[in-house]
């Protein structure tokens, strides 16, 4: 077996004191011996035979590198070049051999003699044999206050239980959470505003919980019942709504950095994302218990597993935990149906941001989990565990081994997003089919005949291309200027996206994005300053050692270790998971976090305004069996949230960031519900779910930022009624209708959106195509017979703001109409054509061939669409000014 790092506990690399040199002398002869074989008589062939084409220095011919232990281990494009201790297992001895003529290594120069040969032979048969780097002697060392801060920093401390303080105005609390709040404000000589009034209440609640605006009908009903209890049925109508799990799903999306795409350098898309999307829409609306929730997400495939449910087809029993056999009977879905929403529940680890066009294996490889830690430990502990990938956090006691620990468990489990890395790939190269997790079900079968005939023209095809691939003759320049292989390389990936249609079950919808465990299931090394290639002692796998999980299971050494980290996170005794949820919800509801920095309880993070309420709060939530519903539907009927937004100036200079919440704090929508809210005013919103994603009809393969495929997003996105959590949302094609008012930031865990005012977001609202265009639509609507302008106005007022115009509102505005209806007279002559809409598109781009390198795709031609609404009259114009008046105000972009 080859020299590799011992296994050392966190706590024994106190022992570890060597100094930063090169390399540490192995400490057994017989290593030494073999190391030295290594660097005498290996490394010289190597360099002098394969660096050039195969190192750090190149771009890594194959995808291999060999002047890197894990990157001959690991191999390229086509597996493992070396297998420690079995030469006929490695690659790396065929390709030198000369039985492998047209394809012998290297492809250009002298081949290596046959004593070079055994000598590699004899090498990889010894084990291959690497030398160690040493080392630095801080390695291991605990940072002298990490036992303080792990004593200390109030969010690793164990759940307290506060006893419900006392207050002045006993009447004044309809909760345990409005006493909480109101002897804050009692200590600080401070009293709460009034009440708000009714129609900014269901106003409030039905945006906070739907995102969507109340009806007419909604709010003339809630305002008639005096009931005591008519906002207690307002709210359990929207928690049972479908759209509560559209609104809140989007929370987490917002967390779980969604994207239908890779991103930066090559956006490869993600055809499967939607799934994940819906999956968790339709847990939320089931109030799946969030402690099962983040369990399904980061283990879904090994819950399975252990249910039972990957066996229920063909009789299994029931496991001890019976979890998840309620849920199963919640969702009333088949075994098998089951089973795949546990598999797409592990989107949650595999839809991230992947620099496919990382030229080096083992980088992508760790830059994925670094991505993966990361947002499981900001998403669900509020901790930026990810800062320990070099060295020590500098400001939280999590050390370099802590983030190893947990990266092993990631090292043991396959991202199965579908992609692999590559520099300077194209067509289906990024592509990886058996790197999808595959769902139950079949699609229809292919014409067998079709079939066997692309088969049959794919395999010549291929034996072709491979013949000529990287050969002399094939990267020849040919009288076109390109290389004679192109044509061979283009008629094979023609026929490679042909016969995947019709054979891949990911092509044919049978797949997600998703994860499951490795085939090698094993401790990782750290990495030296957090370079990929710079092995050091083994860590077991395991989790943070800032604060104790009483009861937690080590990891099974038998499977990757996400089952007992999922549980570990979602233990009641995990101090962090239910404090980080629901100062989440409170962050919802009131516009700042008992905690303001939601994704970071660190120390650089925010302290907790209210303590006490944060521990109160995390623990209903545990005792409700972590109820999202059932916490937010307590909230809201506090009275804490059905203050006015009324800014008295004693409490503003006091409290001015309304920490005490003596008021509520008004908030501009975001970019879904002000598209949303459009819509709904206009009446052309469109409730129902959608099938799909315009994405997923897009296959993966790199899409050019302005390319036709982005184009194609672009316009299905604008054409679409449906709400806008069903937008395609692929990283760097945003929607129109959303880029300007601050989305989601789809890179990075996103508990807290900006919420900017900038000039590009009024010029939206005066000449975006979508705001004039649902404004000339509500103007039609309002235009209807029988009607007097006073009730069209009424109605205007009703529709976009959700309350009556006062009578100096009516006035103003029939003057407005008067006076732009007389102007745009001149416009409209009678002998001018009504264009009520129409649109002007550009010269269509020419579509060339794919060109030989891909970075040098000219993307300056890309045609401009220009959308034109016009009102076929100049009364119609007049109410298209006002309407679309109305959806650029303030008020129709703030809620109270």
């Amino acid at each position: 077996m080859p020299s590799r790092p011992r296994i050392i506990a966190p706590a024994a690399l106190l022992l570890l004191v060597s100094a930063a040199a090169a390399e540490t002398p192995p400490a057994d002869p017989a290593v030494a011996a073999k190391v030295e074989f290594f660097e005498k008589k290996v490394r010289p062939i190597l360099v002098d035979h394969c660096h050039h084409c195969h190192s750090a220095d190149t771009k890594p011919a194959g995808g291999l590198r060999v002047d890197d232990r894990n990157g001959l281990f690991l191999g390229g494009n086509t597996g493992p070049a070396v297998v420690p201790g079995n030469p006929e297992k490695s690659l790396l001895l065929k390709r030198i051999g000369p039985e492998n003529a047209k394809r012998r290594m290297p492809l250009e120069g002298k081949h290596l003699t046959e004593e070079q040969t055994e000598i590699i032979a004899k090498w990889i048969k010894d084990g291959a044999a690497w030398p160690a780097i040493r080392i630095p002697a801080s390695l291991g060392k605990i940072r002298p206050e990490y036992e303080q801060l792990r004593k200390e920093h109030w969010a690793w401390q164990p759940l307290t239980k506060p006893a419900v303080p006392a207050v002045n105005d006993a009447a004044w609390a309809r909760d345990d959470i409005d006493r909480f709040l109101l002897a804050k404000l009692d200590a600080k000589g401070l009293k709460p505003v009034g009440d708000a009034d009714k129609v900014t209440l269901i106003r409030r609640v039905t945006f906070d919980l739907t995102g969507l605006p109340p009806t007419p009908a909604e709010i003339d009903a809630f305002v008639k019942d005096s009931s005591p209890n008519a906002f207690e049925q307002v709210v359990d109508r929207l928690l049972a709504s479908s759209a509560f799990g559209e609104r809140w799903g989007r929370h987490w999306l917002d967390v779980a950095r969604y994207g239908e795409s890779t991103g930066p350098s090559r956006n490869i898309p993600y055809p499967h994302a939607w799934k994940y999307r819906d999956y968790v829409i339709d847990s939320v609306n089931a109030d799946v218990p969030y402690d099962r929730f983040l369990r399904e997400q980061i283990a879904g495939d090994l819950l399975a597993k252990a249910e039972g449910f990957a066996k229920a087809e063909g009789g299994g029993q029931k496991a001890e935990n019976e979890s998840g056999w309620g849920i199963f009977s919640a969702f009333r879905l088949p075994p098998s149906a089951f089973v795949d929403r546990l598999l797409t529940a592990t989107g949650f680890l595999a839809l991230g941001v992947k620099d496919v066009n990382q030229r080096f294996k083992v980088r992508f490889i760790m830059d994925n989990v670094d991505e993966q830690i990361d947002t499981v430990t900001r998403s669900i502990l509020g901790l930026t565990v990810s800062c320990a990938r070099c060295h020590d956090h500098k400001f939280d006691p999590v050390p370099t081994t802590d983030y190893y620990a947990i990266a092993g468990i990631f090292t043991s489990t396959d991202n199965a997003a579908g992609v692999r890395n590559l520099m300077g790939g194209g067509g289906l190269a990024y592509y990886v089919p058996d790197m999808l997790v595959k769902l139950s079900g079949s699609a229809p079968p292919a014409d067998p005949a079709r079939l066997a005939k692309l088969k049959a023209d794919f395999e010549e095809a291929k034996k072709a291309w491979d013949a000529i691939r990287g050969t002399p003759a094939g990267t020849k320049i040919a009288a076109n200027g390109q290389p004679t292989q192109r044509p061979y390389r283009l008629k094979f990936e023609a026929l490679q996206t042909e016969l995947n249609s019709l054979t891949d079950p990911a092509a044919r919808g049978q797949a997600v994005h998703g994860v499951r465990d490795a085939k090698t299931l094993a401790d990782t090394e750290v990495r030296i300053r957090g370079e990929a290639e710079k092995l050091g002692p083994i860590v077991p796998r395991g989790f943070l050692t800032a604060f104790t999980v009483p009861g937690a299971a080590n990891v099974n050494p038998k499977q990757s270790g996400r089952l007992e980290l999922a549980n570990w996170l979602t233990s009641a005794k995990n101090p962090l998971t239910p404090r980080v949820a629901v100062n989440r919800i409170w962050q919802h509801l009131f516009g700042t976090g008992i905690v303001n920095t939601v994704d970071n309880f660190g120390v650089t993070g925010g302290a907790p305004s209210h303590p006490e309420l944060l521990d109160h709060l995390a623990n209903r939530f545990i005792a409700d069996d972590w109820s999202v519903k059932k916490l937010v539907r307590a909230v809201v009927l506090t009275h804490a949230y059905q203050l006015s937004a009324e800014a008295t100036p004693a409490n503003t200079a006091a409290d001015p960031g309304n920490r005490l919440v003596w008021r509520h704090t008004p908030r501009r929508l975001t970019a879904e519900e002000i598209r949303d809210a459009t819509l709904a005013a206009a009446g052309t919103l469109d409730v129902k779910r959608p099938g799909g994603s315009p994405a997923q009809s897009l296959r993966m393969v790199e899409m050019l930022d302005n390319g036709p495929e982005a184009r194609t997003i672009n316009e299905k996105a604008d054409a679409s009624m449906n709400r806008s959590v069903y937008l395609p949302l692929l990283r760097g094609v945003v929607p129109h209708s959303l880029e300007v008012f601050d989305p989601a930031e789809q890179t990075l865990v996103t508990g807290n959106r900006d919420a900017t005012t900038v000039p590009s977001q009024a010029l939206y609202l005066l000449n975006g195509s979508f705001v004039r265009r649902q404004s000339l639509i509500l103007a039609e609507r309002l235009l209807k017979p029988n009607a007097s302008d006073s009730e069209r106005i009424t109605e205007a007022y009703r529709r976009a703001l959700g309350r009556a115009p006062t009578k100096t509102e009516v006035a103003r505005a029939r003057a407005f109409l008067d006076e732009y209806e007389s102007e745009s007279r001149q416009f409209y002559p009678d002998n001018l054509a009504p264009a009520p809409r129409r649109v002007k598109t550009a010269e269509p781009a020419k579509v060339e061939e794919p060109p030989f390198d891909p970075d040098q795709v000219d993307q300056t031609g890309t045609p401009i669409h220009e959308d034109l609404i016009r009102a076929k009259d100049a009364r119609t114009a007049a109410w298209l000014a006002f309407t679309q008046a109305l959806f650029g105000s303030a008020e129709f972009r703030y809620v109270r």
